[in-house]
Formats: C-alpha cells, sequence, structure tokens
C-alpha cells in the first residue's frame, strides 16, 4: 500500500527504525532533568553543617528544612502527573524544571531558615514532577526491545546528581559559601528548562491519544525516519487496553488496575522506607558498633553506589518477567540488609556487605519506574507513574523514623537490620501479587491485546 493512504501504528513505527539520533536527544534531555533532580534533592544535605554555623540552631531545628523538600517531592508528583496526561508529558516537565530552578534560586538568598524551609518545599513540588514525567516521555520514545534498559539507565542519573553534587559543594563550600551549590543549583535548571522548551518533542503517543493533527506526529516522527512522510493518520496498540472514557487516576484506579496499582505502591513504599532508614542512620548505627566517625561515613557511602546495576536490570527486563526480576531484587535485599547486622563486628567483611546490600536494593528500587510506565496505557501512565512514586516518598519519612523508634525501644544492632530487612520482603510479595493480578504480557502480543487508538 502506497505510504500516502497507510494508517501508522507509532509503536510499530518505534520499533521497525534504528534509534536516531533524535530520539537520543530526548534521551540526553530527560536524563539531565534527573541528573539535576539528584543534585538538587540531595544539595541540602551538603549545606546542613553550614546552616547550623550560620543561623547558630541545634540540629533538631534543622529537620523540618530537611524533610520540607521530601513532602513537597511527594505532592508534586502526585498532582503532576493528572496534569501531563491531561495536558502533555512536555509542558509539565518543562515548567518541574523552571520551577525547582527558579525555586532553588530563590533559597540561595534566604535570610532565615523559615524562608528556607519554604523554598525547599516548592522546589521539592517541582522535583517531585519532574522525575515521573521524563520516565514517561521517555518511555514513550523507546522501541519495545529497549525500553527498561533506556529508562532505568537514564533513571541512574539521579544517584549520579546526587553524588556529583557532593564532590561539587565539598569544592564550592569553602570557596564561595553555601549559597553557590542552591545558586549553582537554580541557574543549571533554568538554562535546561529554555533548552527543553526550544528541542523537547511532544510524546508522539500522547499526541495520538489525544487526537491532535496528523501533521504534528508526522512532524516528530519524520525526525526518527523520512519513512513518516505521506502517512495519512495514526494509531497506537495498547498492551493493556484503558476502559471507554478512562483517563488519569480515573484508569489508575479503576478495575482493571487497582490491584496493579497498589502492588507497585507498596513495592515503592517498602524500598524507601529501606533506603531512608539506611541512608540517614547507617552512620549513626555503625559508630554504635565501634565503628570511628570517618569509617562509619566511608562504609555508609558505599550503600548508594550500587545504581548503575539498574542497567542490568532493564536489560533483563526487556528480555523477561520485569515483576519477578524486581521481585527477586528486593528478596536479594532483605537477604544482603540481614547480613549487615550479622557482620557488623569485621569490617573486612562489612565493605562488601554494604556494597552488595546498596546495589541489590538501589537496583530494585531504579527498576520500578520503567515497570510501572510499561504498566500502564498512554492515557494513565504519567499519573501512575506519578502516584507510585508520590506516595512512595512517605515511605521515605516513614523509614526515617522507623530506626528511630528502634533505637528508643533499644533494640540490638542485629535486629535493627533485621526488621528493615522486613520491607524488603513485602516488596517482593507485592510484585509477585502484582504479576498473579496482571500477568505480564510481552509485545508479541500486543495486536491482540487491545484496541488501536486513534482520530
Amino acid at each position: 500500500m502506497p505510504m500516502e493512504h497507510r494508517t501508522v501504528d507509532v509503536q510499530t513505527f518505534l520499533n521497525e527504525h534504528p534509534f536516531s539520533r533524535f530520539q537520543w536527544i530526548i534521551f540526553a534531555l530527560c536524563f539531565l532533568v534527573v541528573l539535576l533532580d539528584g543534585f538538587d534533592t540531595s544539595a541540602i544535605g551538603y549545606i546542613a553543617p553550614s546552616l547550623i554555623t550560620e543561623f547558630g540552631v541545634a540540629r533538631p531545628a534543622l529537620a523540618p528544612v530537611l524533610s520540607a523538600a521530601l513532602f513537597g517531592l511527594a505532592f508534586g508528583a502526585l498532582a503532576s502527573g493528572p496534569f501531563a496526561d491531561r495536558l502533555g508529558r512536555k509542558a509539565v516537565l518543562v515548567g518541574a524544571v523552571l520551577v525547582f530552578g527558579l525555586a532553588c534560586l530563590a533559597a540561595s538568598s534566604a535570610s532565615s531558615l523559615g524562608q528556607l524551609l519554604g523554598w525547599r518545599f516548592v522546589t521539592g513540588l517541582g522535583l517531585g514532577a519532574a522525575m515521573p514525567n521524563a520516565v514517561t516521555l521517555m518511555s514513550e520514545y523507546c522501541p519495545d526491545r529497549s525500553r527498561a534498559t533506556l529508562t532505568n539507565t537514564m533513571v541512574c542519573s539521579f544517584p549520579l546528581g546526587a553524588a556529583f553534587g557532593g564532590f561539587l559543594a565539598s569544592w564550592m563550600i569553602p570557596q564561595f559559601g553555601w549559597r553557590s551549590v542552591l545558586l549553582l543549583g537554580g541557574i543549571v535548571p533554568m538554562v535546561l528548562g529554555l533548552l527543553m522548551l526550544i528541542r523537547l518533542p511532544e510524546s508522539v503517543r500522547h499526541m495520538v491519544a489525544k487526537a491532535q493533527p496528523a501533521e504534528r506526529i508526522r512532524a516528530a516522527l519524520r525526525r526518527i525516519s523520512a519513512a513518516a512522510d505521506g502517512a495519512a493518520a495514526f494509531v497506537m496498540t495498547e498492551t493493556r487496553a484503558a476502559a471507554e472514557g478512562s483517563a488519569g487516576l480515573g484508569l489508575v484506579l479503576s478495575r482493571a488496575y487497582v490491584i496493579g496499582s497498589a502492588m507497585l505502591w507498596v513495592a515503592y513504599f517498602m524500598g524507601l522506607v529501606i533506603f531512608y532508614a539506611l541512608i540517614n542512620w547507617m552512620p549513626i548505627l555503625f559508630r554504635d558498633a565501634g565503628l570511628d566517625p570517618r569509617s562509619a561515613a566511608l562504609v555508609a557511602a558505599l550503600f548508594p553506589l550500587g545504581g548503575v546495576g539498574a542497567i542490568f536490570f532493564g536489560w533483563l527486563m526487556d528480555r523477561t518477567n520485569g515483576n519477578l526480576v524486581i521481585a527477586a531484587g528486593f528478596a536479594l535485599t532483605a537477604v544482603a540488609i540481614c547480613a549487615i547486622g550479622q557482620v557488623l563486628g569485621t569490617t573486612g567483611l562489612l565493605m562488601p556487605v554494604v556494597l552488595l546490600g546498596g546495589t541489590l536494593m538501589n537496583t530494585a528500587q531504579s527498576s520500578l519506574p520503567a515497570l510501572a510506565a510499561a504498566f500502564y496505557p498512554t492515557q494513565g501512565r504519567a499519573t501512575g507513574v506519578g502516584w507510585m512514586l508520590g506516595l512512595g516518598r512517605f515511605g521515605g519519612i516513614a523509614g526515617s523514623f522507623l530506626v528511630a523508634e528502634l533505637s528508643r525501644r533499644q533494640l540490638a544492632l542485629p535486629s535493627i537490620f533485621t526488621v528493615v530487612a522486613v520491607p524488603g520482603l513485602i516488596a517482593a510479595a507485592a510484585l509477585v501479587m502484582k504479576q498473579a493480578a496482571h500477568p505480564e504480557v510481552r509485545r508479541a502480543g500486543v495486536a491482540a491485546a487491545g484496541p488501536a487508538l486513534g482520530h
């Protein structure tokens, strides 16, 4: 059939053509968004000692400032998904980057902890909206054969941004003061936001779902391959179909998706319970176990280094069952966290066990956004990813309080690590239940999985 009379399925088009320079530009822009997300999320921790000195406050007074962005992250992720499913991924993503850039810039001139707290909350709103929409937009430009690999690789830039921020802060604060870190964390996102406004496209799948003009969809696909020229119309098939008229939160909570949604929320929540419980408390627990402060800090710093393992998990998810791959990761995480408590007295063993536990935990956790993006159809994808990330943030808050409560009850150190390991088993069980309720459908069967959507 001549191209000018053909109706083109956009996902089939993406699958049949090599990953183009245009798609690499999208990947690079989204990678930078998540990198800056990691930098700005962690910035407050790097400047905390300077805040104590400048404002003359005790450590407990910093707690609200340190947690303000976490609350903002939660609400930003929850609110942004429905907006993105309605208005488009690009508009919300660019807006989110500009919001957290402006707020970080404003925070650099804060004259009190109260002002800093307010601007950190607003920063969190932007940061929370950025991650789910970067994941959604990137996943919707990926061929099926490499979607999880590319999405997981992009998400790996978050810990990279956090680590890079630490190196920069250690040099900038003695030279220019703590405000310079926030100044940098504000200026760079502003520049990136303007670049995204010019170079970042809207999702082709979103454009088809919203029945936008064929000319606009064709213009985006033409940048991938000239084979899109002359196509008369565009459609898409979904692995799982949405109920008629269902979109956004209505789709995520619909009977067809609610069990899977709940299990994703539980898994992400439990993963962040582990992450923040250990990131915030491991140095203190290691000092209690007899390590000197420097050694305790160095060993604890090994825990967040293993996020790059998500690239391997993404490769596995593109070839096998994503639910079971990540469930196995969380189950092994629980074993490794338990093992940390058993080797506390032996530094030679403690270091590799902490690194292994961190690699498993961060790999499993970083793979969940790609799993969520693959689970939902286009009409609810941004909401589904956003709500998983948003509700999961409360797990981070719970994790910080969990170890405090266990310490107050004077549990032995091995017992504390055993309790912290339990959420890993809960996360694994949740993903097994998701698989039972919603067996993963491989792309080979997609043509029969749901109706084609177009205009």
